[in-house]
């Protein structure tokens, strides 16, 4: 169990990378099955503990024409493509990116009507979503993970929280911050009776689906039989309960609401400390209480980056380890393999190749400006073969 002392927010990342032998889910909706697993690496080889060291050199450069991408969606990863595409437009200044930090389900929705070039998403697609779409992709970027934050006046200690208790506290049935279940996992703290405000996102969300993935998997008899997982799941009717919209929004309204908890991506770590929020360290599958770290998310993604599967839909939620912090997950670039334009077609294989590459995007000095982790070289091999599916005609 970590120690009980005060904590600085964005202090936590460290720099340093995710090596390339040590890492590394399923749906959209709330009605998918709540047993969160690996089913969807099932997907033929080859997998990640199977494939060949990549080659990026070889796809990096774009058409020498004038082009124009659009990204949306993930506000998690939002700050990274901020990060990138400035750096990418220099490099090659034919190109132009556009952002935007929409939410995943909006990410995935746009660039499955091709409304935009890019879709950012912290989740997977579902099986549902690739029958329909058979020809959109989920494509890994890097490593995230997602903090467990609150607002509680007077302590500034970090608080060990258990899956089930934050699970009961967002089904409305631990209410208050001096509740016996949490002082028994935090005897030296002074809890006051505070009432506890659970905040959740509003907008379709890869941040609420790695949350409740990991509610259904600490909680598979409550909260994965009533509420399951997905962007967007029914709430249980919580009368303190607010609701917010995007990351930013998450920080903004648990830093101005006292008592609050909520779930905030890593990218927004040194947010949440200037919204003064104090980071939990949450119990994992070894019942120990862990903080995000390059540590301990590169020993959560040890466990799974030999079952990722071709098409990289693969939760990375709850793995085995004492050391490793149960709520890490992809970020992905969901795209239409089957383009209309070649120069259009050329460009996104360029962008997402470079995002990937070790010496551009995926190098410490972007991702650990967010608290990413890079992919390891067996996950970025999946990524650039799905990446050179991507073609006109």
């Amino acid at each position: 169990m970590l120690p009980k002392k005060p904590l600085l927010l964005a202090g936590i990342f460290l720099s340093g990378g995710l090596v390339a032998s040590a890492c590394g889910s399923s749906s959209s909706s709330s009605s998918n099955s709540s047993s969160v697993t690996t089913a969807a690496a099932t997907t033929a080889a080859p997998s990640a503990s199977t494939t060949t060291a990549p080659n990026f050199a070889s796809g990096e450069n774009p058409p020498t024409a004038k082009v124009a991408i659009q990204e949306t969606g993930s506000t998690l990863l939002y700050p990274l493509f901020n990060l990138w595409a400035p750096d990418y437009q220099k490099q090659f200044p034919n190109i132009t990116i556009t952002t935007a930090g929409t939410g995943s389900g909006t990410g995935i929705a746009d660039a499955a009507s091709a409304t935009v070039d890019i879709g950012a998403s912290d989740a997977y697609l579902s099986s549902t979503q690739t029958t329909k779409s058979p020809t959109l992709v989920n494509i890994p970027l890097a490593i995230s993970a997602q903090e467990i934050v609150y607002n509680i006046p007077g302590v500034t200690t970090q608080l060990d929280l258990s899956g089930s208790v934050i699970s009961k506290i967002y089904q409305g049935k631990i209410q208050y911050w001096d509740d016996p279940a949490i002082k028994a996992l935090n005897p030296s703290a002074t809890l006051p009776h505070l009432a506890i405000i659970p905040v959740h996102r509003i907008d379709g969300s890869g941040d609420t689906f790695i949350f409740t993935q990991y509610l259904s998997a600490v909680d598979p008899s409550g909260w994965g039989s009533s509420v399951s997982y997905g962007t967007t799941v029914p709430w249980p009717a919580v009368s303190t309960a607010l609701s917010a919209n995007g990351n930013g929004g998450m920080v903004t309204t648990c830093g101005a609401t006292k008592g609050c908890i909520a779930y905030v991506g890593v990218s927004f770590a040194s947010s949440a400390q200037k919204a003064n929020l104090t980071m939990a360290a949450i119990s994992n599958a070894a019942g120990k209480y862990v903080v995000p770290t390059p540590t301990s998310i590169q020993a959560e993604a040890q466990s799974f980056i030999a079952k990722v599967p071709s098409n990289e839909a693969i939760s990375l939620i709850y793995g085995p380890g004492t050391a490793s912090y149960p709520i890490i997950n992809f970020e992905y670039a969901i795209v239409n393999t089957a383009q209309t334009d070649a120069n259009k077609a050329a460009t996104i294989r360029s962008v997402l190749t470079w995002a990937i590459d070790p010496s551009h995007g995926n190098a410490a000095s972007y991702l650990s400006q967010v608290n990413f982790q890079p992919l390891p070289s067996s996950v970025a091999a999946l990524s650039l073969a799905q990446i050179n599916k991507i073609q006109a005609g």
